[in-house]
């Protein structure tokens, strides 16, 4: 009688972000890591990458110059050509280290979305193409943010999307935690590049970390977050530098945190009417762009950038919003406050204000704590 085989252990799944390929060798070190990690651990990898900085939007700046009102159809088939690049010189590197490695792009790796083309939804996916590629290879490479409609076109599931397509494929390889590399260690209070006394967030419940992305935080994408939560699949923010230090960890467990998010790529519309910004609300909101419609006036934040607004509204019928600024948003614990800047400037002298208000001695004694004494701060 043949003895009982020990269980596969399912792959670890990695996401590495345009930040950690600054220049081309950055692939063959990291590769070096990754064949490392494969001899020491004895697993199997699943990575997800991104293309190197820049080019995506280099990839748009052409597309605009052929046509500046490019269809969406054209505009999802184009950018994701980035990742696709960066995923091949990758899995080329760990060729070279010896390792057996194999590229899954959007339209092999099984995730199946809306026909939505730009920030796609998942609908459905398949686990048997990532299962057929790791019971012939070491390591699998994934072009993040790609997946396919029903019709097999290529979608895209919008800016930052790569961390929605990491932890996708844990899900659907069976994987307990996603690693995320990137060029900060986790969740921070602030944007610790721009914010002094910026702390790290140790443990970060998927309710806040949520929040925070939702308003604009850079670290993680939302719909990431609530698919983890969904699948109850761990996420460690890690440095994407060697020895890739753990930082924030998001799952259930996670403390009441004051923090202040701004990113200075989202943008404030004010419409003429509270019925015209419900109807923008609305519309943005079911084309899957993360949007808030904020309660001080007619008013809908679109965060994160990486819209064309003007065009987004034309194409969309809407009267379009003029811009309002800005907007910088204090958390503390479930409570939030938006205050909008007129600039990029004045939104960072106004989140280093906040922030130093947020986290002084004693301000987190009460995490439910109302925000509107924020308010000219």
């Amino acid at each position: 009688m043949t003895p009982p085989q020990p269980a596969q252990q399912p792959p670890a799944v990695l996401k590495f972000g345009g930040s950690s390929f600054q220049t081309l060798a950055a692939y063959g070190q990291l590769a070096e890591s990754l064949a490392e990690r494969v001899e020491k651990e004895n697993t199997r990898l699943v990575v997800v990458v991104s293309g190197q900085p820049g080019e995506t939007e280099q990839f748009r700046d052409r597309l605009s110059k052929v046509n500046p009102h490019p269809e969406d159809e054209t505009v999802a088939g184009l950018l994701t050509l980035a990742d696709t690049v960066g995923a091949q010189l990758l899995a080329t590197a760990l060729h070279r280290t010896g390792r057996t490695s194999t590229v899954l792009a959007g339209h092999q790796l099984g995730l199946t979305t809306d026909s939505s083309f730009m920030w796609a939804r998942l609908e459905q996916t398949d686990p048997e193409p990532l299962r057929a590629a790791l019971a012939e290879n070491e390591v699998v490479v994934v072009p993040g943010g790609q997946a396919a409609d029903k019709e097999g076109r290529p979608t895209w599931l919008g800016k930052n999307s790569s961390d929605l397509s990491a932890v996708a494929v844990a899900a659907a390889v069976g994987s307990p935690a996603c690693e995320i590399h990137s060029d900060v260690d986790g969740i921070y209070s602030c944007d610790p590049h721009l914010i002094t006394g910026a702390r790290l967030l140790d443990e970060v419940s998927y309710n806040t970390a949520a929040l925070m992305s939702l308003y604009g935080a850079k670290v993680l994408h939302r719909r990431a977050v609530r698919l983890a939560q969904r699948h109850r699949i761990e996420i460690v923010c890690r440095y994407n530098r060697p020895p890739f230090p753990a930082g924030s960890v998001i799952g259930n467990a996670g403390s009441s945190v004051a923090a202040v998010v701004l990113n200075r790529s989202s943008a404030a519309l004010r419409y003429d009417t509270e019925e015209l910004a419900d109807r923008a609300y609305t519309v943005f909101h079911a084309a899957n762009i993360d949007v808030v419609r904020l309660t001080s006036g007619p008013l809908v934040a679109v965060t994160g950038g990486f819209v064309d607004l003007p065009e987004f509204q034309r194409r969309n019928g809407l009267v379009p919003g003029e811009y309002a600024g800005v907007p910088v948003t204090a958390v503390r614990g479930s409570h939030v406050v938006t205050q909008l800047a007129d600039c990029e400037e004045d939104a960072l002298h106004l989140s280093q204000r906040l922030h130093d208000h947020v986290n002084r001695p004693g301000a987190g004694a009460d995490p439910n704590a109302p925000l509107l004494e924020l308010q000219g701060v």
